[in-house]
């Protein structure tokens, strides 16, 4: 194959990666930060090693080094993204978003999962800051396609968590929250602090979840349990997520979910928050968002806005809480 197709397959996104992952010397940190996935960020690596003809990365004990042709390739890439970012940074400043006087409407669909006082607190914030814009929010279910709805322009942000959220779609990660049970303060394993809850009596209890997000699929929870071998009793499933904590207070149901969402009806209802005795990853939330609004400055200012308030969520969480931004 010329030297000229195998430029022509080339584009600045390619480049980006290729100086983020040869910076960040990990597959998976560079996708965070380039808002992307570790499965994408692979492939687009293995295109480049076919491109340049060398491994750019290579296992060096726990951890991978830069080759000698990936170093020489670090400024060059650099330099070539810091003259693309001048190129294109007039058009992007002309195509400003005043949200002080803006009038749009901004669609977002999000489940509850996250914290019963994001949602409101988004609302609140974004009428303070731009009073003209009407927000829709529209609840995540099984029967709603969220993916075909982002593609269409129907819906501008969806706002959840997943085990592997999809990877043709944009996303940053709001938080990452421990996992842990929300039990009634009369359940046994409150009222003996926890002690003897092993991984066999919390998988025989009766257990409170969440409708799944996508049909066909379990939830979470259950998506990991199942990948251990494992399986609980679901005793009671619920749309309303945010009324989980009232049946937990007055049953001996259990709730896995995030130690934040827990955490804001310690005061309020008569539960207790227990470590959980299975072996959970962090519960990741991310906004997702598609490529037919990824360059858009009003889409651009919301999503920025979504990130600021989980920050300040986060930040304002109970000490206990122990959640990351």
């Amino acid at each position: 194959m010329s030297l000229k197709a195998d430029f022509d397959k080339i584009e600045l996104q390619l480049v980006r990666v290729l100086h983020t992952v040869i910076s960040e010397r990990s597959v998976s940190k560079a996708a965070l930060r380039l808002h992307s996935t570790q499965p994408a960020v692979s492939a687009q690596l293995r295109r480049l090693r076919a491109l340049t003809g060398d491994a750019l990365l290579v296992r060096s004990g726990a951890g991978m080094t830069p080759t000698a042709t990936a170093l020489q390739l670090l400024e060059p890439a650099g330099r070539l993204l810091r003259e693309a970012e001048t190129l294109f940074g007039v058009r992007r400043r002309l195509s400003g978003f005043e949200p002080a006087t803006a009038q749009l409407r901004f669609r977002i669909a999000a489940s509850d999962y996250l914290d019963p006082f994001f949602l409101p607190e988004l609302a609140a914030h974004l009428l303070r800051l731009a009073p003209g814009v009407q927000l829709d929010l529209q609840p995540l279910s099984a029967d709603y396609d969220y993916r075909r709805a982002l593609a269409r322009g129907e819906v501008d942000l969806v706002i959840g968590n997943w085990l592997e959220p999809p990877e043709e779609l944009h996303l940053a990660r709001l938080l990452s929250d421990e996992v842990v049970c929300l039990v009634s303060e009369q359940h046994p394993m409150a009222r003996s602090n926890g002690r003897g809850w092993t991984v066999e009596r919390y998988l025989a209890s009766q257990h409170l979840a969440p409708m799944p997000l996508s049909a066909g699929l379990p939830g979470v929870i259950d998506q990991h349990l199942a990948k251990q071998g494992l399986a609980r009793t679901i005793a009671v499933r619920s749309a309303h997520f945010g009324q989980l904590p009232q049946m937990v207070a007055h049953s001996l149901l259990v709730l896995t979910t995030g130690r934040l969402f827990c955490s804001r009806y310690l005061d309020s209802l008569p539960v207790r928050v227990l470590r959980c005795p299975v072996s959970f990853p962090p519960m990741a939330y991310y906004q997702l968002w598609h490529d037919v609004s990824h360059a858009s400055a009003p889409m651009r200012w919301l999503r920025e806005q979504v990130r600021e308030v989980a920050r300040t969520l986060v930040a304002q969480a109970p000490a206990s809480s122990r959640v990351r931004s």
